[in-house]
């Protein structure tokens, strides 16, 4: 849906879930934005990258340098640590206005609603550590409907230029 509508869509390139955002760019005719890591196990590139969109990286933040400069909105789902720290660098940045304010959306209530609850209670309300606003940086969704209707309605709100 993001493809059709004109976007190019960036995964971190490899198997499963970024394979299936990458397919569906492809299919769509739209640019489809790989940006592998070098791993010792697990990770190799899909084949539904455009071969000239294809960027191999040794290091972690490399990349997320990369997913920080060129991506224009962030629809994150279940993963594990490194879904994680993409999660966080993002809303780090964006909370600190290191970068311009863009659509972060986890998918899942069921999976990030234990994170969720616990960046309320514990980091907000007990610790003090983020403000009642940073709650506003991100939204969950369970569909992906949902998730393409929160970056369009973020950018019917903003001006957008794509990248791609």
């Amino acid at each position: 849906k993001l493809a059709a509508a004109g976007l190019g869509v960036i995964t971190g390139g490899g198997p499963g879930i970024m394979e299936a955002g990458n397919k569906g760019a492809h299919n769509e005719k739209g640019a489809s934005v790989g940006l592998n890591i070098e791993l010792p196990f697990e990770q190799f590139d899909n084949v539904y990258i455009d071969r000239d969109k294809l960027i191999n990286f040794k290091f972690f933040f490399v990349r997320k340098v990369m997913f920080m400069k060129y991506a224009q909105g962030f629809i994150v789902l279940p993963g594990g640590f490194g879904t994680l720290d993409e999660l966080f660098e993002a809303l780090t940045l964006v909370q600190t206005q290191k970068t311009a304010k863009f659509p972060i959306i986890l998918v899942g209530s069921e999976f990030w609603g234990g994170l969720v609850d616990w960046i309320k209670t514990t980091m907000l309300e007990k610790e003090h550590n983020v403000s009642p606003e940073d709650m506003y940086l991100f939204k969950v969704v369970d569909t992906p409907d949902e998730a393409v209707n929160e970056i369009f309605d973020f950018y019917s709100k903003y001006s957008m230029s794509l990248n791609f």
